[in-house]
């Protein structure tokens, strides 16, 4: 083992930069301009592959000397054979390099194919410095995030789709209590602070954390089945999603010591610019805002949620009536129901018209608060009183 390390600090020596940019002999030069070989600028670079300085020098002298034996290898690198031994079997157990033994001859080692070989890890230090690079990033954020706050500055500009982005996680990683957000959906398609690009960090981190998650949603976000279906399994999930009609601006709230929004709606696409609003007058005034949002909303019921019991007041419903009374309570269309449930149009027609002559409806709004005001539709304690529809 001695001998082993005495050669790998010997190759170690000789494949040190200042080595390979030295001269040979008594200070003389090879030509004019006195520069090292052209091989002599690759040696030791597979070292940052994690290979030690013996491994990369064994390896690039088997590339261009296939089934080599150990004796010939120590004499061109000056190395003790136990070391270069070594580092042979460890080239083959990293699958950089293959062995033959036949007989009682030494083993004759041949070098892998650098690209099957080298490819995996150089890929995996990629990947490792694309996590470095990540990680540098989110802490140059929280570096700011915490002089900003240290300052005492009441707002923020952030620019730039990145800088927004992760300002926008690290407050939801730092929320302790609850996260509100206004999500419209009439803005440019690839806006920075979106439903779409948010749902999964809220949904997958934060509600295993316990922390509340309040939306309020424009009614037309429910009209693309696979979003409505998504946004159904965060209801039954116990997130309160409110829905309306418009909202005038998206908003997260954290907190309620913390908010960030657009500065200009409308350029977020182009050059997109964020305001992130800390403890003042305006961050009372953007929970507000919200909190008046979510009040004016109806909230949205899961489709698995149980269907009360047939009473005095109104007739039985089964599961399918029971989710399109509760999609028409929201506002939306017959049309929308049908992709929403994966039914024809006319079946959700056929069905609202026979729920309307069972209860006397002439109209889908005295249908829709019939069932309201008997229990049909139950509102969430928050919701308060039972609000009219705003059906077609």
């Amino acid at each position: 083992m001695r001998a082993a390390a005495r050669g790998r600090d010997h190759v170690r020596a000789h494949t040190r930069p200042e080595t390979l940019l030295s001269t040979t002999g008594s200070g003389s030069t090879d030509g004019a301009s006195g520069a090292p070989e052209a091989g002599d600028t690759e040696d030791a670079l597979l070292t940052l592959l994690g290979l030690d300085p013996l491994e990369d020098a064994l390896y690039r002298l088997l590339v261009d000397r296939p089934d080599s034996e150990p004796a010939p290898l120590t004499k061109e690198l000056a190395a003790p054979l136990p070391a270069v031994s070594e580092a042979l079997e460890s080239l083959v157990v990293r699958g950089l390099a293959s062995s033959v033994s036949t007989g009682g001859a030494a083993p004759r080692y041949r070098a892998a194919s650098p690209v099957l070989a080298l490819g995996p890890l150089l890929e995996s230090r990629r990947s490792s410095l694309h996590q470095v690079e990540s990680l540098m990033a989110t802490l140059a954020e929280r570096h700011r995030s915490a002089q900003a706050h240290a300052s005492g500055a009441p707002v923020e500009v952030l620019s730039g789709a990145a800088a927004i982005r992760r300002r926008l996680l690290l407050m939801q990683e730092q929320a302790t209590t609850e996260v509100c957000n206004l999500m419209p959906l009439g803005q440019p398609r690839h806006s920075v602070i979106s439903y779409e690009d948010n749902h999964a960090e809220i949904e997958d981190v934060l509600m295993r954390r316990g922390i509340a998650l309040r939306t309020v949603i424009e009614r037309d976000w429910l009209e693309n089945p696979g979003t409505a279906e998504t946004l159904d399994s965060y209801a039954a999930q116990g997130q309160q999603i409110s829905v309306v009609d418009k909202l005038p601006i998206k908003l997260v709230v954290v907190d309620r010591r913390i908010a960030l929004l657009p500065l200009d709606p409308e350029r977020e696409d182009i050059e997109p610019v964020a305001l992130v609003v800390h403890r003042t007058g305006l961050l009372i005034a953007l929970s507000a805002l919200f909190e008046t949002q979510f009040e004016r909303g109806t909230l949205l019921r899961p489709s698995g949620a149980t269907a009360p019991a047939e009473d005095s007041s109104g007739p039985l419903l089964d599961p399918t009536d029971h989710r399109i009374l509760a999609l028409l309570r929201i506002g939306l269309t017959d049309s929308a129901i049908a992709r929403q449930l994966g039914m024809g149009h006319r079946t959700v027609q056929r069905r609202l018209q026979r729920l309307m002559a069972q209860v006397g409806a002439s109209t889908r709004f005295q249908l829709g608060w019939h069932a309201a005001l008997n229990g049909c539709l139950e509102d969430a304690p928050e919701q308060g009183s039972a609000r009219a529809p705003q059906g077609p």
